[in-house]
């Protein structure tokens, strides 16, 4: 029961907190993992919930389901964080549920927010309580725990991912806030106009606390008209709600890593450039970047395009040069040059097959014309012995065994009909090299 305390407190608590859903019909978002009929929805309402991770981007009500969890669990329910919690709150924590279980048969909650913070010791103290089914663990987090959480405890739990909510589902939140007369603004007349709750739905990017306190925050600093009311205006609601930080945790960074060379291999400048502006934007490293485009010159352009390279090396060096933001103009011609090359994989093949030849051993002794000459009584060891040099012959070029004896004919570098590597393969057919349409 709430005493006179507690309910001042609730009170002055922030919008987003006291709008919190306390029921599954309250819940807004996440339908497909708890909608009706889902596996999460189901186990909830039949209070059978097992050890669980929620994870998502901040404000898509990981810790609000937790909270509905418990107004509706008969089973005791206990919050940690893993910032401010260590072993010795966890042991305390099972001690009291084992009590709870053996006395009065009831099961514990634990929720554990930020619980990627955890260390492998902090995690490991808590397994044999979940194995022995002395808690019902659930972790929060803004990280893939599939990354950042140690695998025992992950094997451990069942995940489920929580989406940023649809744009609809923020305005629905802030109407609700305006409308709701115990915990919102119900009792006070509040109006927003239709183009001011966009733009707090639009910059609020799926983070429904974000939209709530830039509607608090509207509400308290707007005064009130003599009708006694209160309108927002889109000029209020683009001096409440400031752009967000995007959260560069470690999944979203390999994420976006991922996006983005495929569209460097996908030859989509467009979608290269609008990852590499989230990524700078988010604050990643852009050496990181650069390094990308670097690699990808090589793995997806090669000889294609051989100045893809230059351009990509070329970028970089001008990061190191002039720094960012200026360098942001040569970091994207590069990205462009990289997009816009025709590809060919050809070199990555190439590397593959010589690296792979090599690690079967067996070598054979480097024939004799190939070896070094430079040191005295080479000539008597018959080194060099049978050597053409090419720049006596006509074209520079003179055809004679350059390979290991092992890899003799057989093909690494197969050029491919792509951009510069045409005129390779004519090159190369009118030194008598065949090379094949196609080589896996």
């Amino acid at each position: 029961m709430e005493d006179l305390f507690s309910a001042g407190m609730s009170k002055l608590a922030p919008l987003a907190d006291r709008m919190r859903p306390r029921t599954l019909s309250e819940f807004l978002g996440q339908e497909k993992i708890v909608g009706e009929g889902k596996l999460l929805r189901r186990a909830i309402e039949a209070d059978r919930l097992t050890s669980s991770i929620f994870w998502g981007p901040p404000g898509t009500g990981k810790t609000t389901l937790a909270a509905v969890i418990a107004n509706v669990t008969r089973a005791a329910f206990v919050k940690l964080n893993a910032v401010t919690s260590g072993v010795a709150d966890v042991r305390e924590v099972i001690k009291d549920a084992e009590s709870r279980l053996k006395l009065y048969g009831q099961p514990t909650y634990l929720l554990l927010d930020e619980c990627h913070r955890w260390s492998k010791a902090q995690s490991d103290s808590i397994l044999p309580a979940i194995e022995r089914g002395l808690i019902r663990f659930i972790g929060s987090t803004t990280e893939n725990p599939m990354i950042a959480m140690t695998p025992a405890i992950v094997s451990r739990c069942r995940l489920f991912r929580f989406e940023k909510l649809s744009r609809e589902d923020v305005k629905r939140a802030v109407q609700f806030a305006i409308a709701d007369r115990e915990r919102g603004y119900g009792k006070q007349v509040v109006h927003i106009d239709d183009d001011a709750l966009e733009h707090i739905a639009q910059v609020a990017n799926g983070d429904a606390r974000s939209a709530l306190n830039a509607l608090e925050l509207a509400v308290l600093t707007t005064p009130i008209e003599s009708d006694g009311s209160t309108r927002i205006t889109l000029a209020i609601a683009e001096e409440s709600i400031q752009s967000r930080v995007m959260q560069m945790d470690e999944s979203l960074l390999y994420d976006m890593l991922s996006a983005f060379c495929k569209s460097l291999r996908g030859s989509d400048s467009d979608a290269a450039l609008a990852w590499f502006a989230r990524m700078n934007y988010g604050g990643m490293d852009p050496r990181i970047v650069v390094r990308r485009v670097i690699a990808h010159a090589s793995e997806d352009v090669g000889m294609a395009n051989p100045m893809a390279m230059l351009q990509a090396v070329a970028a970089y060096h001008a990061l190191e040069a002039i720094g960012m933001p200026e360098a942001k103009l040569p970091i994207a011609q590069a990205i462009i040059a990289v997009c816009e090359s025709p590809k060919s994989n050809a070199v990555v093949m190439a590397i593959a097959r010589a690296f792979e030849d090599a690690e079967k051993g067996g070598f054979s002794p480097v024939p004799a014309h190939l070896r070094d000459t430079h040191y005295a009584g080479a000539s008597a060891l018959g080194s060099g012995e049978g050597y053409k040099y090419a720049h006596d012959f006509p074209g520079h070029f003179v055809r004679q065994q350059y390979a290991p004896e092992e890899a003799a004919g057989f093909p690494y570098y197969v050029p491919s009909e792509q951009g510069f590597e045409s005129e390779i393969r004519r090159i190369r057919e009118s030194r008598g090299v065949s090379d094949p349409p196609d080589i896996k």
